[in-house]
């Protein structure tokens, strides 16, 4: 049995001519039928053809008799055309799309669904003077702004690949599959995700450790020696070594990757306390939030450059960027103000008792000069909260 071939080679979103109405008059006066039009005629969809059948219906004979007539639908289909032309707002919210234009393309380097997430939560225009995030990004394709497609660093081709959990030839510590429902959930506040940044790769070139908290995406930013397993603890005991007692409810836990500098992390947590959890091998995205701000930094620290060439201001630069970054995730705060709120939190609830010579030591520490501060800008300001609430 032969079956009718439906299959068209009429593009898509290309409307049919005015000579194409007068193929269907013509056609359903020799006594075809849509179907047939549609298919032998004018190659497109049959619905399509009863669509324009039914608006250039006609009564004739005062009412008694319908025929179609190809002026009668041309007409509709005119009208419809002219109430479904869209517009552009450019000039009338000329205010906020240079508000717009301002923080993506000044120093803040804001994304566009930051700039409309953040005027929206702090009420710097009103909702009919803005634009959403989707017409913004319309905008940039039609060239109605001055942002381009190549100004926007995320938009690339992604090929997504299949989730392969791959066997760990080398244990270095618990794995990611040990740690708990209320890290993965992010509802706790202090658990870290680390990772290195290297620019050159060279043993003597010095390279960067970066640290993540997963409930306010804080990003904290330290230069180490090198990169080595000794290098990584003498920041860790640093670090442990002037927040004392609040290290535990600072880091509750750390989870980092199967690398061999990492393999000293595990004397930490015998040290600390801190649970520290591994990935699997060749799994970044067990620990995307880290990967995700390692792409942030390389925006300003390309692969290929050496580390020690650049200052303790230009990395304190980058991470300070990062951090006054608003994240739709956090409800367009900042991730320092959602870090702020966090140290608030435990500081208000703490009792830990510390000397006044303890206390002295650290606000003498805090107020020196940041040529001598081994650490960086939050925990400077987490290191004064201590000090001030004991």
């Amino acid at each position: 049995m032969d079956y009718p071939d439906y299959t068209t080679e009429h593009q898509k979103g290309k409307h049919l001519t005015y000579e194409d109405y007068v193929k269907i008059q013509v056609r359903l006066q020799d006594g075809w039928t849509a179907n047939r039009i549609a298919v032998k005629e004018l190659h497109c969809s049959p619905n399509t053809v009863r669509k324009i059948i039914r608006q250039g219906m006609t009564p004739l004979y005062h009412g008694k008799v319908q025929r179609f007539k190809a002026k009668t639908a041309w007409q509709v289909h005119k009208e419809n055309r002219s109430r479904s032309c869209r517009t552009y707002q450019a000039a009338e919210k000329k205010a906020f799309l240079s508000y717009v234009e301002s923080h993506f393309c000044g120093d803040d380097k804001w994304s566009l669904d930051a700039c409309v997430g953040y005027a929206l939560a702090h009420n710097l225009f009103k909702r009919s003077e803005m634009l959403c995030t989707k017409t913004l990004y319309n905008y940039v394709e039609l060239g109605l702004l001055g942002i381009k497609n190549i100004d926007l660093p995320q938009k690339l081709h992604r090929r997504t690949k299949a989730k392969r959990i791959r066997e760990r030839k080398r244990v270095l510590g618990r794995s990611i599959e040990e740690r708990p429902e209320s890290v993965d959930s992010r509802e706790e506040f202090g658990h870290w995700e680390i990772d290195e940044v290297i620019g050159r790769k060279s043993d003597k070139d010095k390279v960067l450790l970066t640290m993540v908290e997963r409930k306010t995406r804080n990003l904290c930013v330290l230069r180490l020696a090198d990169k080595s397993s000794r290098s990584l603890m003498e920041a860790f005991q640093r670090m442990e070594d002037e927040l004392g007692q609040a290290f535990p409810k600072v880091f509750r836990s750390i989870t980092a990757d199967n690398g061999a500098e990492n393999s000293i992390l595990a004397d930490i947590e015998s040290v600390t306390g801190t649970p520290v959890y591994f990935t699997h091998p060749y799994t970044s995205c067990e620990k995307g939030t880290i990967e995700n701000h390692n792409g942030l930094i390389r925006r300003f620290l390309p692969k290929g450059k050496r580390i020690d060439s650049y200052d303790e201001d230009a990395i304190l630069g980058v991470e300070l960027w990062a951090n006054g970054l608003p994240r739709k995730i956090l409800g367009y705060r900042t991730p320092d103000e959602a870090f702020e709120a966090e140290i608030d939190r435990i500081f208000a609830v703490r009792s830990c008792p510390v000397s006044s010579l303890a206390c002295g030591s650290l606000l003498d520490w805090a107020g020196s000069s940041s040529k001598s501060r081994p650490l960086t800008n939050w925990m400077l300001n987490l290191l004064l909260q201590f000090a001030r609430d004991i």
